[in-house]
């Protein structure tokens, strides 16, 4: 059986706790090696996973043969120089989301990429890719709800760490780059469409500088998005999916836990219902249909153009919040 021979940039706690383990339980995947910038750190996360190869530098990774795909976790400042210098290696690439800090960065990305045809490149919204998702979609466009006009979304947890990546205003931390993303995917998944214009609030850290709490009016031509997202606030997450005659709640939507059945609710006219979705590990799955698309055994599930059009509604967002007033998309 072909399988994909990945390499993964950084020892990162995502991509080794979640991501690689993922990865591994895949039909497809196969994670061939693993970089960082001190050997060291590389070594014992190889020796701790059961992956073959170790390297002190990302260059070291990019310039072995036998690699295929990167995986790239890196922090958000260099997901697109680090996933540029992937292609310009010869190999495909799934970075982790927001793709970039802005959308004139995530077109960069797109430039390479063009530049690159015979190369698979996807963001990492890796949400879109478990079975409560594609349920839940499937039911919206089935029209169970009626006419969707409505998408509100919260999502928030706490993390005052000033030693953490995501508190580095520099590195493109704060909220709405590190889960804001999110919620602006699913809005604009969800309408299948682009909104037209944003108006948004933000509170900034007087410590970090980065945004710890933000909230959002997303207009699309038939409806409308809303979210709040933050990163002091108590640990919450959940979607409300609103129509003509009924509605839908996603109960984890983002991270829902790999080894539990999960609930999505929903009303149709009169008629509620409970529904249990089946066990499913959403990283597990993502990188699966990749490395089919880099098989050539399916298309890409979510093209680059997606990922700079969501981009470009951040950029809105940051745009309102400092003007006061709503922003073009």
């Amino acid at each position: 059986m072909e399988r994909v021979r990945w390499g993964v940039l950084s020892t990162s706690k995502f991509g080794t706790e979640v991501a690689i383990p993922a990865m591994q339980k895949g039909k497809w995947p196969e994670v061939l090696a693993i970089a960082s910038r001190e050997l060291e750190r590389a070594q014992a996360a190889a020796q701790r996973l059961g992956i073959p190869r170790a390297y002190g530098s990302y260059e070291e990774l990019l310039a072995d043969p036998e690699v295929e795909a990167v995986y790239n976790p890196l922090p958000n400042h260099l997901h697109v120089p680090w996933s540029i210098r992937a292609l310009e290696a010869g190999k495909h690439v799934l970075c982790e989301k927001p793709i970039a800090r802005t959308a004139l960065e995530a077109g960069q990305l797109l430039e390479a990429a063009d530049a690159h045809p015979g190369l698979q490149v996807m963001e990492g919204f890796m949400y879109r890719f478990h079975p409560q998702w594609e349920r839940t979609r499937a039911l919206v466009q089935e029209g169970i709800i009626g006419e969707l006009r409505a998408v509100h979304v919260t999502f928030s947890f706490v993390n005052e760490n000033p030693a953490d990546i995501r508190n580095r205003v520099e590195a493109g931390g704060g909220g709405i780059l590190d889960i804001g993303c999110y919620v602006v995917s699913v809005c604009r998944w969800l309408f299948a469409a682009e909104p037209r214009r944003v108006v948004a609030t933000l509170e900034l850290d007087p410590r970090f500088a980065t945004d710890r709490q933000a909230s959002a009016i997303l207009e699309f031509d038939h409806g409308i998005g809303t979210f709040t997202v933050a990163t002091q606030l108590a640990p919450y997450q959940r979607v409300s999916v609103l129509g003509t005659r009924g509605w839908i709640e996603v109960e984890i939507p983002f991270n829902p836990p790999p080894d539990q059945p999960s609930r999505v609710f929903t009303r149709s006219g009169a008629e509620l219902a409970e529904l249990v979705i089946e066990t499913a590990d959403q990283d597990t799955i993502q990188a699966d249909r990749f490395s089919e698309a880099v098989l050539g055994q399916r298309p890409l599930s979510s093209p680059l153009t997606d990922a700079v059009a969501n981009m470009k509604v951040i950029d809105a967002v940051f745009a309102s919040a400092a003007g006061g007033d709503w922003a073009e998309c």
